[in-house]
């Protein structure tokens, strides 16, 4: 019987050891972490475990340059970005770009909780920041394709290049309605129409993958995988209409108004998806869109049901008072309790999570506020996947810059191009201009020089001239691949009148590539909007000795008006980024030119704002305008 007993009692022993084993096994349980447990319960099981510290870690992106393991380890810091021009070193490759994440991320996952970190960058126009990356033409340009379908195969490829860096979250597309060129930002909107920056917002679908059928509205959604990224829809709302075109200035418009037409490109990113919406510097009627509780929390996460989260612009938060920073605790206070879940405090990341820990523990943000922006930013990185694979690796490299990429973006800039005039009255049109010819003169700052082509948001935040800051393709290399062999094909920067006296005889024509300068943001502001200098001494002393095609290398349409007797042939080709080779293709030919204006061509900028619709609406070339011819190989077959 004692033996009995002491059986029963090693059994018993037994039953309640393993009964303590798999209770705590059940405590040790993380929902979060098992990807098979439905997404609401992930969520807020880690929100559960989650301390106000690293929740406001959360709430956080840091810019790169502070952004070492141990910062990010420190802080919890929720998310890192790199701002124009922020890079691991110069020229660095895709491996540079992938290890230096993936040392970031090594902090993040050290932490309590392994909350990976969410990288963003600026990719407006392709993988801007990157060298040998394949740049894309502007939205401007883009927005002339009229082809939605085409936007959207050059998100999938940015979105492809971008992970090739191991960065999963990029800050695009810009969906403003620029209804004023004299806008520095105006060349990354695709149109002044609502209607067709609408349709050219596809890009997201390409960005992030296409939404399944039947899927939530309002819920952000990246396909599963590692070629798509996270997009964010910018900036939130009305940074298109403000006085005058000034940058960060004020929207006055009704209600009515900013529905109509600055509104409707956001129904459409919600629709898609969109797992981002980032805020407009700008004010609406003298009120900071950063602190608009109505506009951001009222309209857009509960009247459009948008489930993403909310980011503010770079320091947009210190803009709130005047002068600038002012107030920085106020700053605080207002924009996270107007609805902005994540901060982009590049520097001042201290100082934020300080003042909002602070007003978090006296009551003066409830913790609900703060639950709401944390839960939001979780369901976008648990959507997206990144809690299962927060590493990158080197396999996407060949991704960067690849030739299936540079061929689309060529495509694109063929379709971008608008001809505004084709031969003066009475002579035959000029383009396409004929292959084989004796001597043609190519002239102009623009025509020999990528940074000019390719425009702001490229290698550095402003973008700069020259040929040595990323690899591509000038419009003067275009053009000397598509002549005969037997065409001289003469290359003069800024030839005077002298040149082109002593040389009048000698050229059968010639392609004037003139411009802006690159430029971003406020650096862009222009209330003149003239052809910057030397380029009207070219036009006039090219043009005056030898028929010429004027191609317009802008951000924006400029007056162009006191040169249209002189030119036989103008070629709007906005900022068509690295492959000029597409400009060649349209002007020799083998391409017809099918772009129609996104945007109204003015006559002076007194008209300005002016845009299609208005009860005075006298434009030089009105929205939808341009010229189609056909390839030559179509023109001689119909011969």
């Amino acid at each position: 019987m004692a033996f009995l007993g002491r059986y029963r009692a090693n059994v018993l022993l037994l039953l309640t050891c393993a009964s303590c084993i798999l209770m705590s096994a059940a405590a040790d349980y993380a929902k979060y972490k098992d990807p098979k447990e439905p997404l609401n319960r992930r969520i807020s099981d880690l929100l559960a475990r989650m301390t106000v510290a690293e929740k406001i870690g959360q709430m956080s992106q840091i810019e790169r340059e502070n952004a070492t393991a141990d910062v990010v380890q420190e802080f919890f810091i929720g998310s890192v970005l790199s701002g124009g021009g922020s890079v691991p070193a110069t020229n660095a490759t895709p491996e540079a770009w992938v290890r230096m994440v993936n040392e970031m991320q090594r902090g993040a996952l050290s932490t309590r909780l392994g909350i990976p970190m969410l990288y963003g960058i600026d990719a407006v126009h392709g993988h801007g920041n990157v060298y040998r990356a394949t740049i894309f033409p502007h939205n401007v340009g883009l927005g002339c394709t009229r082809d939605p379908e085409l936007a959207k195969k050059i998100g999938a490829a940015v979105a492809r290049e971008v992970r090739a860096t191991g960065i999963p979250y990029v800050f695009a597309p810009c969906v403003a309605v620029c209804r004023d060129p004299r806008w520095g930002r105006c060349y990354e909107s695709f149109s002044e129409d609502p209607k067709l920056v609408q349709q050219m917002a596809s890009v997201i679908s390409g960005l992030q993958g296409e939404i399944p059928a039947g899927g939530r509205r309002g819920a952000p959604y990246v396909a599963a995988g590692q070629r798509n990224v996270a997009a964010c829809s910018k900036h939130y709302v009305g940074d298109g209409g403000t006085a005058g075109g000034a940058n960060e200035g004020d929207t006055a418009a009704t209600f009515h108004d900013l529905l109509s037409v600055h509104m409707p490109p956001y129904y459409s990113a919600v629709a898609q998806g969109v797992s981002t919406v980032m805020v407009s510097f700008s004010s609406w009627n003298g009120a900071k869109m950063h602190a608009n509780r109505f506009l951001i929390t009222d309209f857009l996460k509960t009247t459009l049901r948008f489930r993403g989260f909310v980011i503010s612009d770079w320091g947009g938060i210190e803009r709130i008072t005047t002068p600038k920073g002012a107030d920085y605790m106020l700053s605080v206070k207002l924009a996270i309790m107007a609805g902005i879940d994540m901060i982009m405090i590049p520097y001042t990341y201290t100082e934020f999570i300080d003042d909002l820990t602070t007003l978090v523990q006296n009551g003066t943000i409830p913790m609900s506020r703060i639950d709401d922006a944390v839960r939001r930013i979780l369901r976008v990185k648990f959507t997206m996947g990144l809690f299962e694979n927060p590493y990158a690796d080197f396999s996407l490299a060949g991704e960067l810059g690849k030739q299936e990429h540079r061929d689309l973006a060529r495509e694109a800039v063929r379709k971008s191009l608008v001809l505004l005039k084709n031969g003066k009255a009475g002579e035959k049109p000029l383009l396409p201009l004929p292959k084989n010819a004796g001597s043609i003169l190519v002239a102009g700052s623009h025509a020999h020089d990528l940074g000019n082509q390719c425009g702001g948001w490229t290698i550095t935040w402003q973008g700069v001239a020259g040929n040595n800051l990323t690899t591509g393709t000038t419009i003067l290399d275009g053009i000397k691949h598509a002549v005969g062999h037997g065409t001289d094909v003469v290359y003069s920067e800024n030839p005077d009148d002298g040149f082109m006296q002593q040389n009048k005889d000698r050229f059968d024509y010639a392609v004037v590539v003139v411009g802006e300068p690159p430029y971003a943001e406020s650096f862009g502001d222009n209330l003149n909007l003239t052809v910057p200098a030397p380029g009207p001494s070219v036009i006039r002393d090219v043009c005056g000795s030898v028929r010429c095609a004027l191609v317009l290398i802008s951000g924006r349409p400029l007056v162009v008006e006191p040169y249209m007797d002189a030119i036989d042939a103008l070629v709007a080709a906005w900022l068509p980024g690295t492959e000029g080779q597409g400009v060649s293709d349209v002007l020799f030919g083998d391409y017809g030119f099918t772009g129609k204006m996104a945007r109204t061509w003015f006559r002076s900028v007194e008209q300005l704002p002016m845009n299609v619709g208005d009860a005075r609406y006298d434009p030089l070339f009105p929205f939808g305008f341009g010229l189609q011819t056909r390839a030559a190989a179509e023109m001689e077959a119909l011969d």
